[in-house]
């Protein structure tokens, strides 16, 4: 099973991003509320990018170098899909 960086916009217009090995069953969990803490209250979520990984490590990378980016280029990577 494939590893997967995904981005959430909320409904505030912020972007969360995430890595997770099942991306229906996470986006599922931050919608209960069950999930990341930033994103609690700030529904309704729209998962808007993921990407498969080979590994989780490889995930965990591309997850740091997906955060480091400022919001503009994460709009650009979002419109790149």
């Amino acid at each position: 099973m494939g590893w997967f960086v995904y981005i959430l916009r909320c409904g505030d217009g912020s972007l969360y991003t995430g890595m997770t090995d099942d991306v229906q069953r996470r986006l599922a969990a931050h919608r209960a509320g069950r999930g990341a803490k930033y994103t609690r209250g700030r529904g309704p979520l729209e998962l808007v990018y993921q990407e498969e990984r080979a590994d989780r490590s490889d995930a965990l990378r591309r997850e740091a170098e997906i955060k480091s980016l400022s919001r503009a280029q994460k709009l650009a990577l979002l419109e790149k899909k």
